[in-house]
């Protein structure tokens, strides 16, 4: 029989490979961003929230801050890279009041994670305080970004179409915080429990809604030139 330690591990890949998917997943946007060479309405927001998030696991599965978190910190790694890259496409393709909008946000959150890193190392004695308080920002801004499809969710009830939101991004996004609450329970860390259990309720909610409309939705609508983000958050190993 499998000790609760293998069986994390094993959720934890699972919830990596779930992670990687979502990650990659607005790769069809930036491909048709790549050949128009125009971001038209596209906006960078959810892509600095979740470099800004993905920053956030990193440190916090830092081994001055939460030590043997190497799945925390693999995967949010591949994030950081990624979202830089989508990043870096907006900037390269978008005007002048987008590439200023894009350097502030970005010098804000660059600013912001220095003051809380010099802040956590110096207040934090210990390994456990450092865990409470990075965990603490972790959770909140998770909470904040798994909220995020609400609007997209209102808009789906408002025009009777799901063509805003994508089924197989909803799936993903609920079956990764299905996995990432799982594994937070193996080993209790209600920093990993809240906002993903969070996740996989929205998550579920979104597929609901899928089923009550799909039917509903034109055929024949036009490609959307708005998109869903499902930002996501990762655990920390213990």
């Amino acid at each position: 029989m499998m000790s609760p330690d293998t069986i994390r591990n094993i959720v934890g890949i699972i919830g990596n490979v779930l992670t990687f998917g979502l990650f990659l997943s607005p790769v069809p946007t930036f491909w048709k961003i790549f050949k128009r060479k125009d971001v038209e309405d596209f906006s960078p927001i959810p892509y600095l929230a979740t470099l800004l998030n993905c920053a956030l696991w990193v440190f916090y599965g830092s081994p001055s801050v939460h030590p043997n978190s190497l799945l925390i910190i693999t995967i949010n790694g591949f994030g950081l890279v990624v979202e830089a890259l989508y990043i870096f496409m907006f900037f390269f393709y978008g005007k002048g009041r987008l590439r200023k909008k894009i350097l502030l946000i970005l010098a804000a959150e660059i600013a912001f994670m220095a003051v809380a890193a010099l802040i956590v190392l110096k207040v934090g004695h210990t390994v456990e305080t450092r865990s409470k308080i990075v965990g603490s920002l972790c959770v909140i801004f998770g909470t904040f970004m798994y909220a995020s499809p609400l609007s997209i969710m209102k808009l789906v009830v408002t025009t009777k179409s799901v063509k805003y939101m994508p089924f197989y991004l909803s799936l993903a996004g609920c079956l990764n915080g299905i996995d990432w609450t799982i594994y937070g329970f193996i080993h209790f860390d209600l920093f990993v429990v809240l906002p993903n259990g969070l996740g996989a309720l929205l998550g579920l909610a979104q597929l609901i809604l899928y089923g009550c409309y799909y039917k509903s939705t034109p055929k024949d609508d036009d490609e959307p030139k708005g998109e869903m983000e499902l930002p996501t958050t990762q655990p920390a190993g213990r």
